[in-house]
């Protein structure tokens, strides 16, 4: 096991490496609802009640070498890999002794051996940062019997920047680390779509917004995920926010997860070549 560094400010994003022992296994190609309820079971079985309804997390599908077919994503990689981060150092902690407690885990047909903890490569942020999305965007809290949340939104449409910008704001006031000052100041807020990849998407007939299931308590509903490149203008706090903890609704459950393009890290690297698989 390599642990991550405690002095790193965003050592709390981190990338978790498994060994496959199943090469060629597979998952849904939605398996976002498989690795919550397998993060939610950990959560529970360490024992620590403390824990038991904490949400303060986020992280990305499961990334390897992947091949498709109608069954779902294929992975033909010994490693896979996935991005996970929290806002407490404390939770996560706790959640990597779990983790690293279990010989193997089973996900949807893949079984995974915990392996190490590696560090998200260190980034920039600033008050403008172009995005790639590493797990779907989900803007309408799904509930029961509700088929609003899988209501299409166009990128363009301001609707979409302003319904972000909301559950943002909800959630950085519910995590209790800004005043409400520093929030009426966080009103710059805009999600500007890479066009280019959106014509490109559409004229190959693939898609970027797609429906996904979401679990609560044993219910199934479902909400529509958007999966493109974009660039956010918005303070220097918010971009930080959402880096660390995604952004839309279900951040806990998988959906939301962000890396900034253009970089050196690892994920940026894979994600910018498996977006076009995935779409």
């Amino acid at each position: 096991l390599v642990f991550f560094d405690r002095h790193n400010p965003q050592a709390l994003r981190i990338r978790i490496v498994f060994s496959l022992k199943n090469r060629g296994a597979y998952v849904p190609f939605h398996h976002q609802f498989l690795l919550a309820q397998t993060i939610k079971g950990l959560i529970l079985i360490g024992g620590n009640k403390d824990y038991a309804d904490y949400k303060q997390f986020n992280f990305s599908g499961l990334k390897g070498q992947i091949k498709i077919s109608r069954k779902g994503l294929h992975f033909f990689s010994s490693k896979i890999t996935l991005v996970f981060s929290a806002a407490d150092k404390a939770f996560l902690d706790y959640f990597l002794g779990v983790l690293f407690a279990q010989k193997e885990l089973s996900i949807g047909n893949l079984q995974l051996v915990p392996e190490a903890v590696e560090n998200e490569d260190p980034v920039t942020i600033t008050d403008s940062v172009k995005f790639l999305c590493i797990s779907p965007i989900v803007l309408l809290p799904g509930t029961f019997n509700d088929d609003n949340a899988k209501r299409f939104i166009s990128p363009q449409e301001d609707e979409f920047s302003d319904l972000l910008y909301d559950s943002t704001i909800a959630r950085m006031e519910a995590s209790g680390k800004y005043t409400a000052e520093q929030l009426a100041d966080f009103y710059k807020f805009q999600v500007v779509a890479d066009q280019e990849y959106l014509n490109r998407i559409q004229s190959s007939h693939k898609k970027f917004a797609r429906i996904y299931p979401v679990y609560d308590s044993d219910v199934k509903f479902e909400v529509r995920g958007y999966t493109f490149p974009f660039t956010m203008y918005a303070p220097q706090p918010v971009q930080q926010f959402v880096y660390e903890h995604g952004i839309g609704h279900f951040s806990h459950k998988g959906f939301g997860m962000l890396d900034v393009a253009n970089t050196d890290s690892k994920t940026s690297q894979s994600e910018s070549k498996e977006e076009f698989n995935y779409a």
